[in-house]
């Protein structure tokens, strides 16, 4: 069964979603991250993905007591990503709470370091953020692309043993339209020992659905739930 893992974008300490990645387009909801984060937790989630879009724009992560708050509050897995610049972030980050860090604008434009952080802490905490832009991958929180594809990027660090990568499909984030399921299911394919998680465009538990039927392995849901078109109670029972 595909893994249902719930979003909670950050700007300001409060929970918000994006449209099409534009900080410009951005609504804010009255549900406190940690409040989300359990009732995530009480429908039988077992992960939570966790973006601080304040940090992104930065470059350095600035909503940690927010991970810290969420931390305290949930027994669950936490993936968080933003603002991961250098390894000083990077170990704050797992110091407040984090159990897999996602790190994309980095494994981009310093791949090296990347490398590194995958030899000292290992796959199973550090996940790809590979986002892509009109068929680029796009950096520094979705406002630049890096003359790189997506494939090139993968490729780059399965000899290291990747195991996690997160595809967010800017184009259709927050639009609520569905994701690209062929896309999807052509990455993984070509790249079966890495967990693609599928980012951007879930509107509905048809699409969920969907993409469990045609074997993709995870996904990743926000701005649906925050609008009401899928509930907790649904996911619970998907999950049940």
């Amino acid at each position: 069964m595909i893994q249902i893992i719930p979003a909670i974008d950050i700007i300001g300490g409060r929970c918000v979603r994006l449209s099409q990645g534009d900080y410009g387009r951005s609504k804010v909801y009255d549900a406190l991250p940690w409040e989300m984060a359990k009732a995530f937790a009480d429908s039988g989630v077992r992960r939570i993905h966790v973006v601080d879009l304040d940090g992104a724009k930065e470059s350095k992560p600035l909503n940690l007591n927010v991970l810290e708050r969420i931390a305290s509050n949930v027994d669950m897995e936490i993936e968080w990503g933003g603002g991961i610049a250098d390894r000083q972030a990077l170990d704050s980050v797992f110091a407040a709470g984090a159990t897999q860090a996602v790190v994309g604008t980095v494994a981009a434009l310093q791949p090296s370091l990347f490398e590194s952080w995958l030899g000292h802490f290992g796959t199973e905490r550090m996940v790809l953020g590979a986002d892509v832009k009109n068929g680029l991958v796009a950096v520094k929180g979705w406002l630049e692309t890096a003359p790189l594809t997506l494939e090139a990027l993968l490729e780059r660090f399965l000899r290291l043993g990747l195991s996690q990568a997160i595809v967010t499909d800017v184009g259709r984030d927050g639009m609520l339209q569905g994701p690209d399921c062929g896309f999807y299911c052509s990455l993984q394919s070509r790249f079966p020992s890495v967990d693609i998680t599928v980012s951007g465009g879930v509107g509905c538990m048809d699409d969920i659905r969907d993409l469990d039927a045609a074997g993709l392995r995870k996904v990743i849901v926000g701005k649906a739930l925050y609008e009401h078109r899928i509930t907790l109670d649904e996911i619970g029972a998907f999950l049940r």
